[in-house]
């Protein structure tokens, strides 16, 4: 397939730039894949879509503060450094203890180089070791992970995405950093979960009372982690999407987790996943032969699965999102999901009713 024909048109005015309030009062496009129906709802009408026995999967990865505005030793210009993962022992942020140094990290500013060094505050540097060749760079930081993450914490901004705005001056970003921080983090983000660059977006419309709804009607509900990183947002720059190679992301899911689904399946209940991390969490274990057989241990792995339309899912039978970019590897997941045409279908619809788009925008159920 080509990348040409997952573009569209948006109206630059239904791009979200603040949340919903309260989160589950943003509207939701209920897609029937198999009957090519719609329905326009708010979101907290999704518990008449759920029922007794279904299964809602979400991702608990934390997002943290992982834009540092900093400047060259040299000259004193600006370069901003967004962390993505840690290199050290190649795990992520949160599993490393004292010891990592080494991050992947995106660079923006004039005449990056190796050798170059930066400084954020009186504690953290870093010098840029090397170019990988595919926008990331290695960087060594002169503080263990540990110490760096106490910093990171307290000097880094909340890493919204360039299509949300914020007003900026010569000396920081003005961004609601306070509001953003918990606006753009789900209300059940685990604090021992800590390791996203970006959001689990879908999970963005539920609340405390709406989860205990769920709870309450006999949803069961799972939790498994996919830190987010390049993998989820990077853009396809291959016309033949097959070409495309995804950035791996590191996935958990617990031992009862897995036995807990595998028994729904066979009890036929519906494994519904919120968010398209956890589709791709979901369906890059059960798609192993090997790791599905596992029962004495959980799944910790590093995955880069790539589901585009001819995609059979093994696991997944509805998921929850939000509307995707252009050209992205979500819309391609979600068309696989609900079927290209399918999924124009309710874009258009979607535009047409000047539904609110991306990471603070409305959401979808597939089902």
């Amino acid at each position: 397939m080509r990348l040409s024909e997952f573009d569209y048109n948006l109206p630059r005015e239904l791009i979200a730039q603040e949340p919903t309030t309260p989160r589950d009062h943003s509207r939701l496009l209920i897609l029937d894949k198999q009957n090519n129906e719609l329905e326009h709802k708010k979101f907290y009408n999704i518990i008449d879509y759920l029922k007794k026995g279904d299964v809602l999967v979400m991702n608990n990865s934390k997002v943290f503060s992982a834009r540092l505005i900093g400047k060259r030793k040299e000259s004193g210009g600006k370069v901003e450094v967004f962390l993505l993962r840690s290199r050290r022992k190649d795990v992520p942020v949160g599993r490393l203890g004292d010891t990592g140094e080494i991050w992947q990290c995106l660079v923006g500013g004039r005449r990056v180089r190796v050798g170059l060094e930066i400084e954020f505050d009186k504690k953290l540097e870093c010098i840029l070791k090397k170019d990988n060749k595919d926008s990331t760079w290695e960087i060594k930081f002169n503080l263990s992970n540990k110490e760096m993450m106490k910093v990171v914490e307290r000097i880094g901004q909340t890493p919204l995405p360039p299509y949300i705005k914020r007003i900026k001056n010569e000396k920081l970003i003005i961004n609601n950093n306070d509001d953003d921080k918990n606006n753009y983090q789900t209300v059940y983000a685990d604090v021992d979960k800590i390791g996203s660059v970006a959001a689990p977006t879908a999970g963005f419309h539920f609340t405390p009372e709406l989860i205990q709804k769920f709870k309450n009607k006999g949803v069961q509900i799972e939790y498994i982690t996919l830190h987010v990183g390049l993998g989820t947002f990077a853009p396809v720059k291959t016309d033949d999407i097959t070409k495309h190679k995804m950035h791996a992301e590191f996935v958990e899911i617990g031992k009862n987790t897995i036995d807990k689904i595998k028994k729904a399946k066979k009890e036929n209940k519906r494994i519904i996943a919120v968010g398209t991390t956890s589709v791709r969490s979901l369906e890059s274990f059960f798609n192993n032969p090997k790791s599905y057989k596992l029962t004495a241990k959980s799944y910790n792995s590093w995955v880069n699965i790539f589901i585009y339309p001819g995609y059979k899912f093994k696991i997944v039978d509805a998921m929850i999102t939000n509307f995707h970019l252009p050209k992205s590897t979500l819309l391609m997941l979600v068309s696989a999901m609900a079927g290209k045409e399918n999924i124009d279908k309710a874009y258009q619809q979607a535009i047409k009713k000047k539904y609110r788009f991306y990471s603070y925008g409305d959401a979808m159920l597939i089902s």
